[in-house]
């Protein structure tokens, strides 16, 4: 049998400080509670003050659920898209929203109902829905910041909040009187 051969010293390899070893369960939480000590996202747009405006309108997810690869990718895009913008020296925020109202959000109360929803009023019955709305809210915030996506998390725009339905009758009722709606 040829002698064995120590192959690793005939390579040239980059020396590095860097760990091989990413240790994530340990190193993600660090860096999290790091950028919201400092507040890095508050820090960014203060930075950006002042600058040109370029503003990424999101389309907001639904509120009915657990993040999936198609969230994921969603927010990751976009907030490549608004820190690219950031570094070529543009004003670009970040207001995340969600998509508290509709047939998804109703289906998943449905189902985590079943019968009893039977025994429950129309009243009861979008309540229940806000309250798993804002559920959900609170799990996909989470799940974005831990993706590493920047954004005013708490200062979000969501469908269910008084003032957004408000503004919503209002333009409905602003199209009525303007003759833009019409059978």
């Amino acid at each position: 049998m040829a002698e064995s051969s120590d192959y690793k010293k005939t390579l040239n390899l980059p020396q590095t400080s860097f760990s091989m070893k990413a240790n994530l369960p340990q190193n993600e939480p660090k860096r999290l509670e790091q950028w919201r000590l400092i507040d890095l996202y508050k820090l960014i747009r203060e930075k950006s003050e002042g600058r040109p405006k370029s503003v990424l309108h999101d389309g907001p997810p639904y509120a009915n659920g657990h993040i999936h690869m198609g969230h994921a990718l969603n927010k990751i895009l976009k907030d490549i898209v608004v820190k690219s913008k950031t570094m070529m020296g543009f004003d670009s925020p970040y207001v995340p929203g969600w998509d508290c109202h509709g047939l998804p959000i109703e289906h998943a109360v449905d189902k985590e109902l079943g019968s009893k929803k039977k025994e429950m009023s129309s009243a009861d019955f979008r309540r229940a829905c806000r309250t798993f709305a804002e559920k959900f809210v609170s799990i996909q915030r989470q799940d974005f910041i831990r993706l590493g996506v920047f954004g005013d998390w708490f200062h979000p725009y969501m469908t269910m909040a008084y003032q957004y339905e408000s503004d919503i009758a209002y333009a409905l009722g602003r199209f009525f009187r303007t003759g833009m709606v019409y059978k």
